[in-house]
């Protein structure tokens, strides 16, 4: 069984449904997946700075982990076209996390555009290592990652990995984390992030991997003989359909 926990944002529910769908579709192993969604953890306070809700609870993974074992933390705006289990396969005990280790200035000055989430897209040291991390829970440089901890370190310390020696951070392939709409195109990515925004905002419709996303959006709202629009009317005006028919009787 491979544990991977997912940031989870109820402003954005939509693409941790895609995350999922993905998942399913790809994965040819057991996984579990743990949404890290605040009203579950307890009055953690995910959310200190920053446009998620899951900006700092994802250093909580070797505590919920009681220290042991290894575990899988993705952003949900994420979308696998390759099988975890090879992302799995690479763990290695000598290192504490492991991660996508990006270096790049991003193309874009405003991220979210066009909704009541948008935000200055800043640049700064280890940019998007975090949004994909193996975490070696049961590691001594990890023992003291909890909430205490993760609570007043501040992001700039935690998103660097700054309580780690360098040598204890691992490199993972970049097709791991393909950031879309700061790297060209690339077929071979495995699993992509749609870091600036996800296909399902107005604004990033047609961006790279799009119709992927869309096709997993439907399929997540799948009902065998039912179409999905209909099923999303049923729900949104269903109450008020069920009065009429209860007047009409």
């Amino acid at each position: 069984m491979i544990p991977l926990f997912v940031g989870v944002d109820p402003r954005e529910a939509s693409v941790f449904h895609v995350l999922q769908e993905s998942l399913l579709t790809t994965s040819s192993k057991p996984f579990s997946v743990a949404p890290l969604n605040l009203r579950q953890l307890g009055g953690f306070d995910g959310q200190q700075d920053g446009t998620n809700q899951f900006i700092y609870s994802r250093f909580l993974v070797p505590e919920l982990m009681g220290y042991k074992g290894w575990a899988i933390y993705m952003d949900s705006d994420m979308m696998l076209r390759r099988d975890i289990s090879e992302l799995w396969d690479m763990r290695d005990d000598s290192y504490a996390v492991m991660v996508v280790k990006h270096d790049y200035e991003t193309t874009e000055t405003k991220k979210f555009v066009g909704t009541p989430i948008e935000a200055n897209n800043e640049d700064y040291p280890r940019k998007n290592w975090s949004s994909l991390i193996m975490w070696n829970c049961g590691h001594s440089s990890n023992e003291t990652i909890n909430k205490t901890f993760v609570s007043s370190a501040g992001g700039p310390f935690l998103h660097r990995f700054s309580w780690l020696d360098d040598k204890r951070i691992g490199e993972i392939p970049k097709v791991w984390n393909h950031l879309v709409g700061e790297y060209p195109h690339d077929p071979e990515a495995a699993n992509v992030h749609f870091t600036l925004g996800a296909p399902g905002f107005q604004k990033y419709y047609h961006s790279d991997y799009s119709d992927e996303w869309h096709s997993y959006l439907l399929s997540a709202n799948h009902m065998i003989g039912e179409e999905p629009d209909k099923m999303t009317y049923r729900a949104r005006h269903g109450r008020h359909l069920h009065s009429v028919r209860s007047t009409n009787v």
